[in-house]
């Protein structure tokens, strides 16, 4: 069967049964796990607990559509370089055969030793709780990881990382999706920031040469790093070439060192020219939201503010598709 562009839903490590009902409830296709609480493991994810927990969500008439990011653990010797780094590719590889086996298709990584950087919150549209970051804020940050670690020497890292584990993604039949640096742009914490620029996707596209390179395409990201025409230049050309496994969906207002999350269609984004370049590429997998602001009564993993954000690209999506005949 054809694969066509939908949406599916982004739920948290501890997700419950309450969301998946709300998941199924919004007609999203599945979800997208982030760093499941469901999976044990100190080194790698063992295949019968990926069979679990796949089978898990499918009770739920939802498909698991990717596990998104593994602990930091599994990988932080070798984002930097550490010894011991080959021995956790080791077990990379094979969380990466057993989530193949388990029948899960897509992981999602990102290459960012240290967190994902925020300087505040400030209320949005109608108070609601948007995240702002401010580059002056967190340009003299103490080192993250106890020395300097340069744009080459990451470079280096993320080389030796691919070449070691997607011919065994591709042997498995997963995808590895790589998230974009968040926020993009200059060092924070001593570490560059590699994956902050169409010129460093397009780097990293030529490392390897194979279908399970791809990218988790945030729309929001590549918003900061340059707005709609840059989200644009990235969709068709990665689109174009079949390497977007799947989208993050959310909208700022700012670009570069200083911007604000906002409400899906507030923000720099024409939504529905972003949607139509996806289609017009052919993309067949899909959307979820991300980041989403917290609506009032929200908690902890927003349900209203994700039920706001999955309707309107619903809505939009059908629009976009109905009008192009796709």
């Amino acid at each position: 069967m054809t694969e066509t562009i939908r949406v599916a839903i982004g739920l948290p490590g501890d997700a419950s049964e309450e969301q998946m009902i709300q998941a199924k409830q919004m007609g999203c296709s599945g979800v997208v796990l982030a760093t499941p609480r469901r999976l044990p493991g100190d080194e790698q994810w063992e295949y019968e607990d990926l069979v679990r927990l796949r089978e898990w969500v499918e009770s739920f008439e939802l498909r698991l559509e990717a596990i998104q990011n593994w602990p930091a653990k599994f990988i932080d010797k070798v984002r930097l370089g550490l010894p011991g780094r080959d021995e956790q590719i080791e077990h990379c590889q094979a969380t990466i055969r057993n989530l193949g086996r388990a029948g899960i298709p897509i992981l999602g990584y990102n290459w960012r030793p240290n967190q994902l950087y925020r300087t505040g919150t400030t209320p949005g549209r109608g108070g609601a709780e948007v995240t702002t970051f401010d580059l002056s804020q967190a340009r003299d940050l103490p080192l993250s990881h106890g020395r300097v670690y340069t744009a080459e020497e990451i470079w280096a890292n993320y080389a030796y990382f691919v070449k070691a584990v997607i011919p065994v993604a591709e042997a498995a039949g997963v995808r590895l999706a790589l998230h974009p640096d968040d926020p993009p742009g200059p060092s924070i914490g001593g570490v560059a920031r590699i994956f902050s620029s169409f010129e460093g996707f397009e780097r990293g596209s030529h490392i390897v040469d194979s279908p399970s390179w791809g990218l988790l395409f945030c729309v929001g990201c590549w918003s900061e790093m340059g707005g709609t025409a840059n989200v644009l230049r990235g969709i068709r050309h990665f689109g174009s070439r079949g390497q977007i496994a799947y989208v993050h969906f959310r909208d700022v207002q700012g670009i570069g060192d200083q911007f604000t999350e906002c409400f899906i269609g507030e923000g720099n984004l024409d939504i529905t020219s972003v949607l139509r370049a996806l289609v017009d590429v052919g993309f067949n997998s899909f959307l979820i939201d991300d980041h989403v602001p917290h609506m009032v009564g929200d908690t902890g993993w927003a349900p209203r503010g994700r039920a706001y954000s999955t309707g309107y690209l619903t809505g939009l999506l059908r629009a976009v598709t109905d009008l192009t005949g796709s």
